[in-house]
């Protein structure tokens, strides 16, 4: 998605690939196995420290999870980054079966509506003062934004819409894109 927006990409799954980065995404998937592979690989310190010296980072449905600073129902492997000011609650949508799709109005999508994919989405359950909401479905905070952090519940990579993207590159990365 962010090649698409004319940005370059680099795969991170070592605290070196870290070093050219200005912004990081942490993709939807399995927040358990992820969090492993991060404790596994040093990627947890070595994430923070680059968070701590400017790097934006961008978590979508597991990534979100894991940048949060408490997960209702962790597992005991399932540490999260601490970084953003949130409590999410893993899998709060239900499971792989009550996943959907729908549109949703996006803050700074060009455009209004953005198509949103949840599979067995976390929620946010509580956020700070700091955290600005940018999208709700339902009356519930979907996607949130705390300073370089951006968390979303759903998918967006999983459509061919890159506003979700662009606004992560433009406005928490800091960069101009196509």
């Amino acid at each position: 998605m962010v090649g698409a927006l004319g940005a370059s990409t680099v795969d991170v799954r070592r605290p070196e690939d870290l070093a050219d980065c200005d912004g990081l995404i942490i993709p939807g998937g399995e927040s358990t196995a992820i969090a492993k592979l991060m404790a596994l690989y040093g990627l947890y310190d070595a994430i923070r420290a680059h968070h701590a010296q400017g790097m934006a980072l961008f978590g979508t449905c597991a990534g979100a999870i894991l940048l949060a600073s408490k997960i209702e129902g962790a597992l005991p492997d399932q540490v999260p980054l601490g970084l953003m000011d949130v409590t999410i609650k893993r899998n709060a949508y239900g499971r792989q079966i009550a996943s959907f799709e729908t549109l949703l109005p996006f803050e700074g999508a060009d455009g209004g509506e953005v198509r949103a994919v949840f599979i067995r989405a976390p929620r946010f359950a509580e956020w700070g003062a700091n955290v600005k909401v940018l999208s709700t479905h339902n009356g519930e905070p979907v996607a949130l934004r705390e300073g370089r952090l951006l968390a979303v519940a759903f998918h967006p990579e999983l459509t061919s819409d890159t506003r979700v993207h662009k606004y992560f590159l433009e406005n928490v990365v800091g960069t101009q894109v196509i």
